[in-house]
């Protein structure tokens, strides 16, 4: 006796519940330019690599002992290749009621992450759904006390042990915007995504102020904020994206990082960098200039260009190797440290050190950004909470001091604990705080008792600049090594050489929480 037919019933519902919220809703869904949740995992995935979990989950209607039609959940889970590498991943379908997280039969998204979490595979959330709806009360009869939605504990587990993404690839509300932050990377798509606690609606009956959901939500303001930290142009670029973050990272903590060949001279001197920082301090530069001259040619991954601009991070590799890379970036802000630009440095140390990577830092701080917003921000304790990380981390880390270093926050640069280099290029200068504004507190007396005090002011200012010369902190062991320019990507590699054999010995989960998202 065959099991034939019930395999080939097997097949049919399958079919049926492909067709997710039927061809109306699909039509609808690509009128809007979106595509649909299939359409995005056949983009995400390796060829022929994807395997779906609770395929027949969703609502059937039965005539007699077959079904005829059947409504799936709109919620597809599973796992695929990624590069070769196998990762788990939840979607929302937008067809079937506007993805809303209160349809739900059973718990698939939390079935996948605990996947997993004891797979100890990395997970991506494909977002394009609504938060809770008012109509699950009518089904349900009653109305309840939300518990713990976000899963808890077991999210927690998940950052602190293997890589989550998050793709916001449509409107986005209530627990599913709270998803998109509770990973190590998310990105949204312009003009088509919009992220938001509580939508338009429901921000008119609070508030009384009638909103549309892009000025609510959409890039120009949670990319700008750093709620979300990429953007893309389409759902292809996000998942591009996607896939690339991924590549940097491994596969859990307990793994190394992929090392990939590498056809770029790691012997490479650049000629250029004998002229990138302008011999006049007062002019800027493009740091990503720098990065495209030491690190592995078009090897760097941006996070969060649009946030936090006085500071660029990012991923890149250096002879193969994955590090997390960070530059002061002159062009804003002077490159000084604000509140966002910490925040930055903070997202991108905790991901190195949970993830094993080796941290390349590119210094031109000028200090903690002054000024009353920035104090009534809070300046000093975001600054207080940078330096705690940095004191903390034991990843790996390496700084080229490429012009200068000041205050508090130019300290950053530095390590008495961990393994740490550090080289300065001939145009590096620092202190406590720069020449031009401490002149005029330290000597104030001088000069406001001279015949001219402006001339004793710039007379001052110019005896402090003739000594402030990177080789007086040379004779005096304050800088280790003043290196030409050119040899900073040779000496780069030599260092991450030596982190790639050391990082072995820091493979696993550091105790407590590693991640804050």
């Amino acid at each position: 006796m065959s099991w034939q037919q019930d395999v080939d019933e097997l097949e049919r519902q399958k079919a049926m519940a492909a067709e997710m919220g039927g061809s109306d809703g699909v039509a609808f869904q690509h009128e809007r330019n979106k595509l649909t949740v299939r359409e995005r995992i056949d983009l995400l995935a390796d060829e022929e690599s994807f395997q779906e979990i609770g395929a027949l989950t969703g609502t059937a209607t039965w005539e007699g002992d077959r079904v005829e039609h059947l409504k799936p959940l709109n919620t597809v889970i599973g796992t695929c290749k990624v590069d070769g590498r196998k990762i788990a991943f939840s979607g929302g379908d937008f067809t079937i009621r506007g993805g809303a997280a209160d349809a739900s039969i059973g718990n698939k998204r939390g079935h996948i992450e605990d996947y997993a979490v004891k797979a100890k595979i990395p997970f991506v959330h494909l977002l394009d759904a609504t938060g809770g709806s008012v109509k699950t009360f009518e089904q349900i009869g009653r109305t309840y006390l939300p518990g713990d939605s976000t899963g808890g504990g077991r999210t927690a587990e998940m950052l602190d042990t293997v890589p989550v993404v998050s793709a916001v690839l449509g409107s986005v509300a209530g627990l599913p915007a709270v998803q998109a932050c509770l990973c190590h990377f998310n990105v949204m798509v312009k003009n088509t995504s919009q992220v938001f606690v509580a939508g338009p609606k429901v921000v008119e009956q609070a508030t009384g102020r009638a909103i549309t959901k892009e000025d609510l939500g959409d890039e120009r303001i949670q990319v700008k904020n750093g709620v979300i930290m990429n953007l893309a142009e389409d759902e292809q670029d996000a998942l591009r994206q996607v896939r690339r973050f991924l590549s940097f990272l491994p596969t859990n903590v307990w793994e190394l990082p992929p090392r990939l060949p590498s056809e770029d001279d790691p012997n490479r001197r650049e000629e250029e960098l004998l002229s990138i920082v302008p011999k006049n301090r007062r002019q800027i530069y493009d740091p990503k200039k720098i990065l495209q001259a030491v690190l592995d040619r078009d090897s760097f991954f941006e996070i969060g260009p649009y946030y936090g601009r006085a500071r660029v991070t990012g991923l890149a590799r250096v002879n193969g190797i994955p590090c997390g890379v960070m530059a002061n970036n002159p062009k804003f802000n002077g490159g000084s440290m604000d509140i966002a630009a910490g925040e930055k440095t903070l997202r991108l140390l905790d991901l190195c050190d949970t993830f094993h990577l080796p941290l390349v830092y590119f210094a031109d701080e000028p200090g903690f950004s002054v000024g009353p917003a920035q104090e009534e921000m809070g300046i000093i304790r975001a600054g207080a909470r940078v330096v705690t990380a940095m004191s903390a981390s034991r990843t790996p880390y390496i700084c080229f001091v490429v012009r200068q270093l000041y205050g508090v926050a130019g300290g950053l640069h530095s390590r008495s604990d961990g393994f740490y280099r550090r080289y300065a290029w001939p145009s590096t200068h620092g202190g406590s705080m720069h020449i031009e504004g401490g002149t005029a507190i330290a000597y104030k007396r001088d000069i406001e008792e001279a015949d001219d005090p402006e001339a004793k002011r710039a007379e001052i200012e110019a005896m402090l600049q003739s000594i402030s010369s990177p080789f007086r902190n040379a004779h005096a062991f304050g800088i280790e090594d003043i290196i030409d320019p050119r040899e900073t990507r040779p000496l780069l590699v030599d260092f991450v050489e030596d982190a790639w054999r050391m990082l072995p010995s820091q493979l696993g989960r550091r105790a407590g929480s590693s991640y804050r998202p």
